[in-house]
């Protein structure tokens, strides 16, 4: 397996992703919702760290982002933004910090990125948050945006099926991502969408266009940390690809700890004082 080893230890900004855009360099982003996780993954070389909502779902064991805090977003960035030197930092504005009233949209971004130190946040959705986006922007906080699958929207959705698979749905995506990078959004997302929709809004726009089951045609890719290693098992769509199968190797290690305590096997003479 090839490994990337980051000649520039320059810090990440969101004048460098679009610079990587311009050269045609793909850009990298993982999640992580804690230090010591977030210092592996920013000296690996990470390009940007997300932290998702999905915290949600693999840290909290909610079955959806919906029911994280916005403090809870906040204990998480804060935690990140410690570990990390090099990569850009976006932290996600979770559901219902942001949708209906752009002076609550306003409020939390502003908590976040006072509290954690943050280099951006990151919200779902296009035209129908317009205010929102432009409110946060107006007071030069960096937003990146995200369309097609909105995990937020679940409940609206019914499903985690493929987005904008319909003409109509697909045009009005398109649509918002120009809208979105219009208003001054730095960097957007698109979840769950065919792969030539991608492709298309990735070359009609100026920004940086990250994807996630979104086809090879955008100019960066992102994963949750806990699926792309192998820690969660149960979430397997068709685009996340396993690195590693770290939960059977932690599992064995538990084990063998374990066997090691009941046989008194540990500790021994050595790792005694």
């Amino acid at each position: 397996m090839s490994t990337y080893k980051a000649i520039d230890s320059r810090k990440v900004t969101t004048r460098r992703l679009l610079e990587m855009k311009e050269r045609g360099e793909k850009i990298s982003m993982l999640t992580a919702y804690d230090y010591s996780a977030a210092q592996i993954i920013d000296a690996a070389g990470m390009d940007v760290i997300l932290v998702g909502d999905s915290a949600s779902n693999v840290m909290a064991g909610n079955v959806t982002t919906l029911p994280i805090t916005l403090d809870q977003m906040i204990y998480h960035g804060k935690s990140v933004m410690k570990a990390v030197q090099r990569a850009l930092v976006v932290v996600d504005l979770p559901f219902g910090s942001y949708q209906g009233n752009s002076k609550i949209a306003l409020e939390s971004a502003i908590k976040v990125m006072k509290i954690t130190h943050a280099d951006a946040i990151k919200i779902e959705g296009g035209s129908e948050i317009r205010e929102s986006v432009e409110r946060i922007l107006s007071a030069g906080i960096p937003i990146m945006g995200h369309l097609g699958l909105t995990p937020q929207s679940i409940n609206k959705f019914g499903s985690y099926a493929v987005r904008a698979k319909e003409q109509a749905e697909a045009d009005k995506l398109l649509a918002d991502a120009h809208l979105l990078e219009e208003l001054g959004c730095f960097a957007l997302v698109l979840e769950k969408i065919p792969a030539p929709l991608a492709t298309k809004v990735a070359s009609e726009l100026t920004i940086p266009v990250i994807g996630i089951g979104a086809g090879g045609g955008v100019d960066g890719q992102v994963l949750v940390m806990h699926d792309m290693l192998g820690i969660t098992q149960g979430f397997s769509p068709r685009f996340l690809r396993r690195y590693a199968d770290l939960g059977s190797m932690m599992t064995e290690a538990v084990q063998h700890y374990i066997a090691d305590v009941k046989s008194q096997n540990f500790p021994n003479e050595e790792e005694s004082y």
